[in-house]
């Protein structure tokens, strides 16, 4: 999480920064057309035909690209696949749609540098991405972002998921340890926020002009707004590999940024793997989300400050054997008591640590609230940090007390954090309010393919779920805690890589077409 001081200030000189930092090749795109073009073997000649030639023979490239997009040669994947290479670049006003043409004309899309939805404040744009699409970058320079008032949809289906990866693993040449090979994903929209470049400490409901910021990572991209239904699109079965870029020291690319995104957004059935930075960061905004994978993140799997509210069901936040920090950070700016308040909701939730940090931080004065929950890992399971985040409801500022937790199972070396600042003791009073919650427990959590264990075992499942709707109506009500029920349970399986048997590897080069 980027340090709250720097929040406003303007990032306008990052990309001349990177340049002279660390040369051209290490941050610019080196452009596709660098790829080398790889010519299919020629086609087995056919039959005279009488007037019509046939159709090209299955698994070519596609002869040209889509308008909108630039043919810049072909290339070959690392399962042997030879696809056209269709770039997408500059900023898109209008309506570009990103067709899925088959096997019968393959076609892979790359990112170019900055690949921006419309103009905030200006032209609008919309962006499609059909289903079982696969787009690459090829740098941490080359990254998606969808500006204020504009829309994106990538709709995928649980056979066709949209995967956005890197390069180097649609050539096949990444690794369990490989991160940060591109951008990322950063969606920004005009729903509320609490951190503020101007304006003062407190804004009610913000305004467009008086709460709005810019956000970590991009040059110059605002968020923010007076629109808390505000919709930037659709986004459902998609994979995201390999992200996340430090643009500067202490403002980086995550694998997905929400940053004042509104609930009329769709945002299910999403996997963040390997971003260098966090998995999710939601900076302010109202959007929920269901069925979210988020695997060998280097950095916190979930990261929500600036006022977020939202809710989030099923999300399944593993670390990696080498990798990772916090499983969650949550936080605010430097004025606990700014609104709108943050209000975090989870159910369904299980984080596993690897031992990088503490699985839960919680602090800035939010309100969090955790629903059938499983916590494990060698060291800490929660650390609450800040009075006000501690403090009893307080109606005046929307503040809904100290963090609720129901049907909670830890299992952690320690289960709380005394770091100096909230005492262990206060931590478990709070913890022990809730109804069947338990500390000390022993995992019984089994594994999948992936090398730490998340499947429910007998323990997490011997514990009476809470009835989640009761919290919000976005949750539905399923008598199991954690994320994952048991082996039978197939919510994650077959539009993620690396978790299940029968998956793909998240090594493996993705299939196109």
């Amino acid at each position: 999480m980027m340090n709250p001081k720097l929040r406003g200030i303007v990032y306008a000189t990052a990309a001349a920064s990177m340049v002279s930092a660390c040369g051209a090749d290490d941050v610019a795109s080196p452009g596709e057309g660098n790829i080398v073009v790889v010519n299919p073997p020629a086609a087995p000649a056919p039959p005279p035909p009488p007037t019509t030639p046939p159709p090209p023979p299955s698994g070519t490239p596609a002869t040209d690209c889509p308008t909108g997009t630039a043919n810049v040669g072909t290339v070959t994947t690392g399962n042997g696949q030879t696809a056209r290479n269709c770039q997408v670049s500059g900023v898109i006003t209008g309506n570009l749609v990103l067709p899925n043409r088959g096997d019968t004309e393959l076609t892979v899309y790359s990112l170019s540098g900055a690949v921006e939805v419309g103009v905030d404040g200006g032209a609008n744009g919309v962006l499609t991405i059909e289903a079982g699409n696969v787009l690459f970058g090829s740098s941490g320079g080359d990254f998606l972002l969808v500006n204020r008032g504009s829309q994106l949809f990538a709709e995928g289906t649980a056979t066709a998921p949209i995967i956005m990866t890197s390069r180097q693993n649609l050539e096949g040449t990444t690794g369990v340890d490989s991160i940060g090979q591109w951008g990322g994903v950063v969606i920004l929209g005009q729903a509320p926020i609490s951190d503020c470049a101007t304006g003062g400490a407190s804004n009610p409901g913000g305004t467009r002009t008086d709460c709005e910021a810019i956000v970590e990572g991009p040059s110059n991209a605002v968020y923010g707004g007076t629109s808390p239904a505000d919709s930037s699109g659709r986004l459902s079965y998609v994979q995201v590999r390999y992200p996340g870029f430090e643009v500067s020291p202490g403002n980086e690319l995550n694998g997905i940024t929400l940053a004042g995104v509104g609930s009329g957004t769709f945002f299910q059935n999403i996997q963040v793997h390997n971003s260098s930075d966090d998995g999710i960061e939601w900076f302010g905004g109202r959007v929920n989300g269901k069925n979210i994978a988020l695997t060998g993140i280097d950095d916190d799997s979930v990261d929500s400050d600036s006022g977020y509210q939202g809710a989030n069901q099923f999300v399944l936040a593993v670390q990696r054997p080498n990798g990772g920090d916090k499983v969650m950070e949550a936080d605010s700016n430097g004025d606990e008591d700014a609104e709108p308040r943050q209000r975090h909701q989870l159910a369904n939730i299980t984080f596993v640590s690897n031992g990088g940090d503490e699985v839960a931080h919680l602090r800035g004065g939010g309100d969090y609230e955790f629903y059938n929950a499983v916590f494990t890992g060698p060291d800490q399971c929660i650390n609450i940090d800040g009075t006000a985040t501690m403090q009893a409801a307080n109606a005046a500022i929307d503040e809904n007390g100290p963090p609720v937790f129901q049907s909670t199972f830890l299992s952690c070396g320690t289960d709380f954090e005394d770091d100096g600042n909230i005492a262990v003791a206060d931590i478990t009073a709070v913890f022990d309010a809730g109804t069947n919650n338990t500390r000390g427990g022993t995992s019984s959590l089994v594994a999948g393919a992936w090398p730490l264990a998340f499947i429910n075992g007998a323990n997490e499942n011997g514990v009476t779920a809470f009835a989640a709707s009761s919290a919000n109506a976005f949750f539905e009500d399923v008598a199991y805690i954690g994320a994952v029920q048991d082996a039978n349970d197939t919510r994650f399986q077959g539009w993620t890589c690396g978790l299940y048997a029968a998956d793909p590897a998240c090594t493996a080069a993705p299939n196109i077409g």
